[in-house]
């Protein structure tokens, strides 16, 4: 799959999505500070799936209604690295072939997808 991960989801998840043969653009490597706009933009024309825990991305797509090809957000009450990896496991292992095109809101118990691009 194609991914990219949001600068603030950091570049563990990037380092371990591309350890699985994902293909991945990491903001966090490649573009920190790059507004969020550029990134939906960017995620959409490279065929990217965008993993974020940022909810303006929701703002974005549903009131302004930019175009994606698929959103992660990760509500999180533990941020650090190993819970996101674990609940992207989760999410990769049951949801993987749903992704593309939806916006997609997980935490560490529930994944809701929102809705269809």
């Amino acid at each position: 799959m194609r991914f990219l991960v949001d600068e603030c989801t950091g570049p563990g998840v990037a380092a371990w999505l591309r350890q699985r043969g994902h293909d991945v653009y990491s903001v966090y490597e490649q573009a920190r500070g790059t507004e969020d706009t550029i990134l939906l933009i960017q995620a959409s024309a490279e065929d990217r799936i965008l993993i974020t825990n940022d909810k303006d991305f929701g703002e974005k797509i549903f009131r302004d209604g930019l175009p994606h090809k698929g959103v992660v957000l990760l509500r999180l009450d533990d941020e650090r690295v190993a819970n996101k990896i674990a609940v992207l496991q989760k999410l990769l292992d049951g949801y993987a072939d749903r992704l593309a095109g939806r916006f997609v809101v997980v935490s560490e118990l529930a994944v809701r997808i929102v809705g269809d691009s």
